[in-house]
C-alpha cells in the first residue's frame, strides 16, 4: 500500500530533523531521502516551491551517499537542514 504525499513529506522532514538534531546519519537514510524526493518530484500535486527544495535535498542526499565523512557532511549542512524543514512545512 503506497503512502500518501503528506506521509512522504512527513517522513522526509523526520529524517532531515534527525540529521539536524543528531548531527549524524546513515547512508541508508540518505538513500531513503533520495527515493522520497524522486517520488515527490514526479507528483504533479506537489507545490512547485516544495519541488525546488526537494531538488536541494536530493543534492544533499547524493553528496551524503558519496561522502567519505557523512557526519561532517551533515554538520556542514545544519543551517540548510533546518531551513528545508521550515520551508517544506510552510508549503505543505
Amino acid at each position: 500500500m503506497p503512502i500518501s504525499n503528506q506521509d512522504q513529506l512527513n517522513l522526509l522532514t523526520d529524517i532531515l530533523n534527525n540529521h539536524q538534531s543528531d548531527c549524524c546519519g546513515s547512508v541508508s537514510e540518505c538513500e531513503q531521502l533520495e527515493r522520497l524526493v524522486k517520488s515527490l518530484i514526479a507528483n504533479s500535486r506537489i507545490n512547485n516551491n516544495v519541488k525546488t527544495i526537494l531538488e536541494q535535498v536530493y543534492s544533499y542526499s547524493q553528496d551524503g551517499i558519496n561522502s567519505s565523512n557523512l557526519d561532517q557532511h551533515i554538520e556542514t549542512n545544519q543551517h540548510s537542514l533546518s531551513n528545508w524543514v521550515e520551508e517544506i512545512n510552510q508549503y505543505s
